[in-house]
């Protein structure tokens, strides 16, 4: 489906009205069935929002929010797809506007973690707030430590690349510290907390890089 935006300025030249339309796609039913589980859930916390709340805020049918998630768990994983990519990709962008240095990044990236903790309704890391929620083993728990697993993965590779001579041990350290903003974040709402964390962070990977001759 389609809404009609239409804008339309006066021509000044004949004094009459021309109508631009301006047709954007209106979010299907699973957009906002996931649109409004996000919000909620981040907000309250997976276990206190319940499927009838998410149907009744998202405004379709119950048979409608069941034939694109069977079960609640099968949201809840798509709702941490969501945060993942989000997520993922404010850290990148982060990364990448520091420069073109992997030691650069690796400082940089604590940037993303500066506009989070400033964010309106900033609860801390939605992955770590799961992780709480849910049972080691199952699904859902599962995709929280994949999603650390993957965050991991991606600052090794820049230390690696930074030329640390322990890259396994200070992508540890750095993501250690970026979850201990993130939860400092949603506990103290300082939002020096994350300035000191970029100022740690900084410490921590000059140690780690080798002397310049």
């Amino acid at each position: 489906m389609w809404a009609d935006r239409s804008v339309c300025p006066v021509d000044v030249d004949t004094n009459r009205q021309v109508c631009l339309s301006s047709r954007v796609p209106t979010p299907s039913a699973r957009e906002r069935i996931l649109d409004t589980a996000f919000a909620l859930f981040y907000a309250r916390g997976i276990r206190a929002v319940g499927v009838d709340l998410i149907i009744a805020e998202s405004g379709v049918a119950k048979a409608t929010f069941y034939r694109h998630f069977p079960a609640k768990d099968e949201l809840v994983l798509a709702y941490l797809d969501k945060v993942d990519g989000v997520w993922t990709g404010q850290l990148k962008a982060a990364a990448a506007a520091a420069g073109e240095a992997p030691a650069e990044q690796l400082v940089g990236l604590f940037d993303a973690l500066g506009t989070a903790c400033r964010r309106d309704g900033y609860r801390g890391c939605a992955f770590i707030n799961a992780a709480a929620e849910s049972q080691p083993g199952t699904p859902v728990h599962e995709r929280t430590v994949a999603h650390k697993q993957s965050v991991l993965g991606w600052v090794r590779g820049l230390a690696a690349d930074a030329g640390a001579a322990d890259p396994d041990g200070l992508a540890r350290s750095l993501v250690l510290l970026l979850d201990g903003g993130l939860a400092d974040g949603a506990l103290a709402a300082d939002p020096g907390a994350a300035v000191a964390a970029r100022r740690t962070a900084e410490l921590l990977v000059a140690a780690a890089l080798p002397v310049a001759a």
